[in-house]
């Protein structure tokens, strides 16, 4: 990771993470500057105005910005995934155009899941269908990060047969963004409802694929997902061992520094081997990724398990080591704490991560 692009982000971040999660908004101003300098989806190739960094690099960057604020890294993970659909599904002219967008100021969000519909993609109800020179879009999205910034949304739904994906400017009329009024976590992400009542937008927004296996075309999209979330995991679990650690050094108990007692010694040595475990998880799915290996699938899943698991198990042993300091809402720890449990369900849940793991050991047996 490019130390610049981590001391711009840390700038930019400041100490207002705290107030960005009490208010539960991030500044518009803000996510625009990160968007115009490629800082929200940094691996858009350079042909198209982006950073043009590798999964590992990105990966490590992404852990940056989940160390300061889990909310912005969202954003990041949104903007990286719609930028990602267009990149993979797009034709030559998407391409240069929205992804040029999404590198100069504009923000998006991705719609996969719906009421009846998480990750039972099979249950998704929402259509899209092809009138003239136009589709039509009816159906309902729901928690969908970032809409609430979005200018783009990247709507999968039922097309024909089988599947599509249609980039929706989010002021199109019958486009209504209603936001989730109080998360767990990620307060200031932009979780949102999305509803899309007869939105009609022109077919050349509609991404190649269309009419593919539904299942497919949002499984290659929530692969990048899923390993930003992965990487963003590492960062709470690297923010978690900065903070208990220095209060364990600074806090004097019965006589001694807190990190000497051997009980709060061993919370302290657990969380670092989350953050170890997590890490290397992480850099040998970024690795595969970088490599386009066969496996990449099954390495970003395991990445993501790992280290969402390890993220809500590490953040709760640095609110049990920080104890009253890290039961103050607004602490470093606190944050995690929420933040880390939610991402234990988002970009498909722990319990489905281990059902695809096991397929993957079944289909190998």
């Amino acid at each position: 990771m490019p130390d610049q692009l981590a001391a711009e982000v840390t700038e930019l971040v400041g100490d207002q993470a705290g107030h960005w999660d009490r208010t539960g908004l991030i500044p518009h101003e803000l996510l625009r500057k990160m968007s115009a300098r490629g800082l929200l989806s940094a691996q858009v190739p350079g042909e198209y105005g982006g950073l043009g960094l590798s999964s590992v690099q990105n990966g490590e960057f992404t852990a940056h910005v989940g160390s300061l604020c889990s909310s912005l890294r969202s954003v990041m993970t949104s903007q990286g995934m719609a930028a990602w659909a267009v990149q993979r599904l797009g034709g030559a002219g998407q391409r240069t155009g929205l992804l040029g967008d999404l590198v100069e100021g504009r923000l998006a969000a991705v719609g996969f899941s719906e009421a009846e519909a998480g990750s039972d993609i099979s249950a998704m109800s929402t259509t899209i269908r092809p009138d003239g020179d136009d589709v039509v879009v009816n159906g309902t999205k729901v928690w969908i990060t970032a809409a609430h910034y979005a200018d783009e949304l990247v709507i999968f739904g039922r097309y024909a047969e089988g599947g599509a994906a249609v980039v929706v400017p989010a002021d199109t009329p019958g486009v209504t963004i209603e936001r989730v009024p109080d998360p767990l976590g990620c307060r200031a992400a932009g979780h949102s409802t999305i509803r899309l009542d007869g939105v009609r937008v022109p077919a050349t927004r509609l991404l190649g694929g269309a009419g593919m296996p539904l299942s497919m075309l949002v499984t290659l999209v929530l692969a990048y997902g899923r390993m930003s979330v992965a990487w963003g995991c590492v960062g709470i679990l690297r923010g978690c061992l900065a903070a208990a650690g220095a209060h364990a050094r600074t806090r004097r108990q019965f006589g001694k520094p807190l990190g000497e007692h051997q009980l709060v010694a061993r919370h302290l040595a657990e969380l670092l081997v989350s953050e170890q475990v997590a890490t290397r998880a992480c850099e040998h799915a970024s690795a595969r990724w970088d490599e386009n290996a066969p496996d990449v699938v099954t390495a970003t899943v395991l990445a993501k398990h790992v280290s969402a698991t390890q993220a809500a198990q590490g953040a709760a042993a640095a609110v049990q080591v920080m104890a009253s300091a890290g039961a103050d809402n607004s602490a470093l720890v606190a944050r995690a704490y929420r933040d880390a449990k939610l991402m234990e369900i988002i970009e498909g849940s722990s319990e489905l991560c281990q059902v695809m793991l096991a397929e993957h050991v079944l289909s190998d047996s």
